[in-house]
């Protein structure tokens, strides 16, 4: 284990209260699945009183994870966070081990499809320590979240088609249209396509997002525009379900020749078909369809 070491107020003055290691298996979970490890953490020099234990979950973390002085901690978006203990005494020269189990939600970014990472994929766990005389509280994990079988499987149909890719981006916005719960970022994976016969009938770049739950995931597939954020500033988008019970005997490479078919023929410019909404403070709201 490595332990980083959390300075007192004052840092090296006041000695160092407390050290830290959170230790995960090297091994990916995926969504909907159990997170578990351990905390471990000890007081060399004094008495230590701890008021929580927190970890957070991020995406588009610092490329700099590790134990480390330098990683930036505060840096990705969150998309889980959750205590894994409270109040208690570490007495000089002990040591508190406190078990680390998370159920990780459905909607939760991937970083690797069959334990093959994802580039543009940056996900970290950060252990936060809110303890008396603790300057220095955080400790830096990389986390292993992996694909579901229904992603892989619609992927592996996109790569029979002739669409294939190891790379995806995470956006800190939601996909419109959609029931949210509480993630408002969305993950697109970056789809190439490999059989260098690219006219109107075949898109050279593809997006394709999953906004999955327990059931299984809309799935967007769209012309890619790589360097826009904005849903509605990018081509159209088609919608399509799929379960998680169909992995296996559903025929996926069918169903995604149809998807790009169909998504072939969409305008390549963005269609922005929302309702906006006028508000005049001294009369109801009145909605406008433009």
């Amino acid at each position: 284990m490595v332990f980083k070491r959390l300075l007192g107020k004052g840092g090296a003055v006041s000695g160092i209260p407390l050290e830290v290691d959170t230790v995960i298996p090297d091994e990916a979970v995926q969504p909907g699945g159990l997170l578990r490890g351990e905390i471990v953490l000890r007081a060399p020099d004094r008495d230590v009183s701890v008021r929580a234990v927190d970890v957070k979950l991020v995406a588009n973390a610092s490329p700099a994870l590790g134990k480390s002085a330098e990683v930036d901690t505060d840096s990705g978006d969150t998309f889980a966070h959750f205590r894994a203990t409270s109040l208690f005494t570490i007495e000089k020269g002990g040591e508190r081990r406190v078990p680390l189990r998370f159920r990780l939600r459905w909607e939760s970014p991937v970083s690797e499809v069959r334990e093959k990472r994802l580039e543009g994929v940056r996900l970290a766990l950060y252990t936060l320590v809110d303890a008396d005389g603790i300057e220095d509280r955080t400790d830096s994990d990389p986390l292993r979240i992996g694909a579901t079988p229904l992603h892989e499987a619609v992927l592996d149909a996109f790569a029979a088609a002739g669409y294939s890719g190891g790379s995806a981006k995470i956006d800190d916005d939601f996909i419109p249209r959609t029931e949210r719960h509480i993630l408002y970022m969305r993950q697109g994976f970056r789809l190439v396509d490999t059989q260098a016969v690219t006219g109107p009938d075949r898109p050279q770049h593809l997006e394709v997002h999953f906004h999955t739950n327990a059931v299984g995931a809309e799935i967007y597939v769209r012309k890619a525009a790589q360097h826009q954020k904005d849903w509605w500033k990018k081509p159209p988008a088609l919608r399509y379900v799929a379960a998680h019970h169909e992995v296996g005997h559903v025929d996926f490479e069918a169903r995604v020749r149809q998807w790009i078919d169909e998504v072939a023929v969409l305008p390549e410019k963005a269609v922005d078909d929302r309702e906006r909404v006028q508000y005049d403070l001294g009369s109801p709201r009145e909605w406008v369809d433009t």
